[in-house]
């Protein structure tokens, strides 16, 4: 048996939340389960395969982050900390992380591969680094650590 789609996970993980009437849970799944079913009915398509759902929520992640120093420049600590409580509940549906070490080898490859010598192919790099880490590295480290190991 295969296991299931992350979106399956998802109604799931609504289900449970649920029964155990956590509330603060429940909320964040039900707003992820939201923005999928309009990603769903602007493709018109019945299912979101697993990479698509993985970039969805780690959109959702950004927009907290940034929400959440919003929240704290204006001194609505409240709203920071309700944001700051919905991370790890999005969090659960990306894969593990990649390591430092990892990341960097990875770079490393990549730079080898294409053959990038300088600056100027940095775009090509992050884009190949970025679709071999399939959501495992944000974007902002992947850009640095390129822009660090590029000459």
């Amino acid at each position: 048996m295969s296991t299931p789609s992350l979106q399956d996970q998802l109604n799931q993980q609504i289900k449970s939340a649920m029964l155990a009437r956590d509330a603060d849970k429940l909320s964040t799944l039900r707003m992820l389960k939201s923005t999928v079913g309009y990603l769903l009915i602007e493709r018109k398509i019945e299912s979101l395969p697993d990479p698509e759902f993985v970039t969805v929520v780690q959109r959702e992640i950004k927009k907290r982050q940034d929400s959440i120093t919003q929240f704290e420049l204006g001194g609505r600590l409240e709203l920071a900390a309700k944001e700051k409580l919905e991370i790890p509940i999005l969090q659960q549906f990306l894969p593990i992380p990649l390591t430092s070490l990892e990341l960097e080898s990875l770079v490393k490859a990549t730079i080898i591969n294409l053959g990038a010598t300088g600056k100027k192919e940095m775009g090509a790099v992050i884009k190949s680094v970025q679709a071999e880490a399939a959501g495992r590295a944000d974007g902002k480290s992947i850009s640095a650590l390129v822009g660090k190991l590029l000459p």
